[in-house]
């Protein structure tokens, strides 16, 4: 649980929201936290980790500056091993992972279910699949090209997980301005600078000696707005999407033209939409060309637990925007399910990158802190001592994952090490115990 400096009141599980919204003041402990959001930027998953890791790292550095090695013999250990670890992975990968059907669900669900579970415990299966249903639909035709920020997340209070679904297309939080909440395979025009009559940029005075002159004044207002918003309706579009204030005069003409408004006010989310339908935004309201249209396979309000929502649906829009609509009792609930959820969809981006896997649940950390043991050995120079606890931090991994278990994690290690084919024997050098760094703890 994190209160920030907001008063804003987390409640997760998700090592990257916790780090980001600490205030440290360390300079070390800030270059861990750099860390950790790197890797969320990068990989979209494994802050815990990288924090974790990096935390053992330094620990252990500590201990070899107390033997009295120099940084510089650390940090050329440490290097050498790093080499050495991506070298031993390549060994370790399953046989015939590289070669994946991204496009296969039940696939994606088989290797999204670990990264989603490390957030949302006991939901997998039912988050799993609607993760995979969205990605898959977003995923162009060169898997490499997919991008994340076409897996929208709608939270939507109220109900439970197994009301969640998947929309493909958008789903903005607004109502639509006006009278009509229906439209389906329609053209689209999107005004970014709103509907509205624009003031002029000069001021000018207006004399007016009678009132059929008022009147005149006043329809001939009417007339151009008319004119606008008919423009409009004859290039074919049945959906006017504003940008800024729909103004109400305009808006009783596109009532009159039967025309839809929608409203979204963030231009980010314009974007989006843009990019759902194909549409260009333009800049004042005007004729639209017909390249500038966009096409919409239906437009309409519904109510989803009390809150009123658009869904626009694009079927043929190909890989466009696809929305995952979720629910959930409380905003914090509902929050820590959105990063349940942006983590299977990175993890499908790796998968679209690169689907090769390692065996888990430390087994690959426990191969790696056995042969980089040996590859010490074959050093001469101080960095063995470097290497070995490398090494060793890796023994953090099946330590957290068998004190988390409530097993003993002594126990588990050396077992571990003894069916990957070592028995720690203790080193010549002293009297050390096995797992150096976990009889303190």
């Amino acid at each position: 649980m994190v209160i920030n400096h907001l008063d804003k009141l987390f409640v997760t599980n998700d090592a990257a929201t916790i780090v980001n919204e600490l205030e440290v003041q360390h300079p070390a402990a800030k270059i861990l936290v750099l860390a950790g959001k790197a890797q969320q930027e990068e990989i979209g998953d494994g802050a815990n980790l990288t924090v974790s890791f990096a935390g053992e790292l330094l620990q252990n550095a500590e201990e070899l500056i107390r033997m009295g090695l120099h940084p510089s013999e650390i940090i050329i250990g440490y290097t050498k091993s790093i080499n050495k670890t991506v070298e031993i992975l390549e060994e370790l990968v399953e046989k015939g992972s590289e070669n994946m059907n991204v496009r296969n669900k039940d696939e994606v669900i088989s290797r999204m279910r670990s990264s989603v579970a490390s957030k949302q415990y006991g939901q997998e299966d039912k988050l799993c699949p609607l993760i995979a249903e969205a990605c898959i639909q977003v995923c162009p035709k060169n898997p490499a090209n997919f991008n994340v920020d076409n897996v929208r997340v709608a939270k939507l209070l109220g109900g439970g997980l197994h009301d969640s679904t998947v929309v493909r297309g958008m789903v903005l939080k607004t109502d639509a301005v006006g009278t009509i909440k229906r439209v389906e395979k329609a053209k689209v025009a999107v005004f970014a600078g709103g509907v509205d009559t624009t003031a002029t940029e000069t001021k000018g005075t207006v004399l007016i000696h009678n009132a059929e002159q008022l009147e005149n004044y006043a329809k001939t207002e009417e007339a151009k707005v008319e004119e606008l918003i008919k423009a409009v309706a004859d290039s074919g579009a049945k959906v006017i999407v504003s940008g800024a204030a729909v103004g109400e005069m305009a808006l009783h003409f596109c009532e009159r033209y039967k025309l839809m408004v929608l409203k979204i006010s963030s231009k980010f989310e314009l974007r989006r939409f843009c990019r759902t339908t194909g549409a260009v935004g333009l800049l004042k309201l005007s004729q639209p060309d017909q390249d500038d249209l966009g096409y919409v396979d239906s437009v309409s309000v519904e109510e989803i637990g009390g809150a009123r929502v658009t869904i626009v649906k694009n079927e043929q829009g190909g890989n466009s925007v696809s929305t995952v609509v979720l629910r959930g009792s409380t905003d914090s609930i509902l929050d820590d399910l959105e990063r349940a959820v942006d983590d299977g969809v990175n993890a499908y981006k790796a998968m679209c990158r690169d689907s090769r896997i390692v065996p888990g649940a430390a087994a690959t950390e426990i191969e790696l802190a056995r042969r980089l043991k040996e590859f010490s050995f074959k050093e001469t120079g101080l960095d063995q001592y470097a290497i070995a606890k490398f090494a060793e931090s890796f023994e953090m991994i099946p330590k957290t994952l068998a004190e988390n278990a409530g097993l003993n994690a002594i126990e588990i290690i050396s077992s571990l090490y003894a069916e990957h084919g070592i028995i720690m024997a203790k080193p010549a050098g002293g009297p050390k115990p096995p797992p150096a760094g976990m009889d303190e703890d």
